[in-house]
């Protein structure tokens, strides 16, 4: 269902939404949903929710309600772009566990430590250096591809060398979706049980991927438009409602390595969908044997690219307020959701500047 998701909300927000350049797929702030409806109700009505969850997000961008992405305060965005770096690197310190005979996972040590840590610098490398000498290839695509040939020619020299794979994971092959509407009863009773998910998984992708269309405007120095946004990724969970995806929303990390490839249209983004599909159908058995080292590799990349060192420097340099924020926002982030840290970041942003300005209030009276 991840791999469905990821191709059609790829496609779909690409080809009619209102940033170029942005890719989406399914996410982690919305999966974390998603599992407890389906563990207490099943796929189907995970489905029928993606179905309204979709229906909601359009109505916001036909409302024109995304332009108030704005009004979040900068210390919130800086709050949320540095917690989502932190969220994923931590994210990539799971690859470096091992389960051992007794069952429990083991911290990788001795020589497959030594092969990861020399092909996640060697991949860190390539993608640093080589858009200094030419851009006309992804950096990131030149080191998976010089990194899993390496690897391969290893292993074929000595066989002890072996370094997890993305196959060692888990398989991707699979076939096309084919369309379904969801085995879900149509009675008040279940609407109200998918009414609230489909509520928050709207409020949840709407605000990561308007944040995220935020943070391409600033790269890019351009504007986007988040009604269009909003339309596109309803439309992109609607398709995924149909087709047994499990829904989505813009994906900070993939956006990031497209926009910093020098992906900003919407070929880049129609282009990642059709390829994972391609991969999926024809060649997922060339994409298991890219190590996960160099994947881990690309994504330290992304956190060096996401994380806002500039930030450092402001402190003591900016109100005291400002900077608890952001670091509210970030903690929380990490800590549990994306949209709990938005929402708390920006209910203190007002009782802050509520207070501040109560302190300056005052009354006179003529006699």
């Amino acid at each position: 269902m991840g791999l469905y998701a990821a191709f059609l909300m790829a496609f779909i927000t690409a080809a009619i939404g209102g940033r170029p350049g942005m890719i989406s797929g399914a996410t982690g702030a919305t999966a974390v949903v998603m599992v407890a409806l389906v563990a207490s109700h099943g796929v189907q009505y995970l489905l029928a929710a993606l179905l309204l969850m979709g229906v909601i997000q359009i109505l916001v961008g036909a409302l024109k309600l995304g332009k108030y992405i704005r009004i979040v305060p900068y210390p919130v965005f800086l709050g949320f772009v540095n917690g989502l770096a932190i969220v994923i690197f931590l994210a990539q310190l799971d690859h470096f566990k091992v389960k051992g005979a007794d069952g429990a996972l083991h911290w990788v040590v001795g020589t497959p430590l030594m092969v990861m840590l020399g092909l996640i610098i060697l991949t860190m490398a390539i993608a640093h250096f080589l858009p200094k000498l030419t851009r006309a290839v992804p950096s990131a695509l030149v080191a998976i591809v010089v990194t899993s040939l390496l690897a391969i020619g290893l292993v074929a020299l000595f066989p002890d060398l072996h370094t997890k794979t993305v196959g060692d994971i888990s398989s991707i092959a699979g076939g096309l979706p084919s369309f379904h509407i969801p085995d879900f009863p149509l009675t008040w009773a279940a609407f109200m049980i998918v009414l609230p998910y489909s509520v928050v998984l709207a409020g949840v992708g709407l605000i990561e991927s308007l944040l995220s269309l935020q943070l391409v405007d600033d790269v890019t120095e351009t504007r986007g438009q988040p009604n269009r946004e909003c339309v596109a990724q309803g439309a992109g969970n609607i398709a995924c409602g149909f087709l047994g995806g499990m829904g989505g929303c813009a994906m900070v990390g993939q956006t990031i390595i497209n926009v910093e490839s020098g992906g900003r249209g919407r070929l880049s983004g129609m282009a990642a969908g059709g390829f994972l599909l391609l991969f999926i159908l024809f060649l997922a058995p060339w994409i298991e044997l890219i190590p996960l080292a160099t994947l881990i590799g690309i994504m330290f990349m992304v956190v060096i690219g996401t994380f806002e060192w500039g930030s450092l420097r402001l402190f003591g340099k900016v109100p005291r307020q400002d900077i608890f924020v952001g670091l509210l926002v970030a903690g929380v982030t990490v800590l549990t959701d994306l949209a709990v840290a938005v929402i708390s970041g920006v209910i203190v942003s007002a009782l802050v500047f509520a207070w501040n300005h109560a302190r300056e209030l005052r009354v006179t009276r003529a006699v």
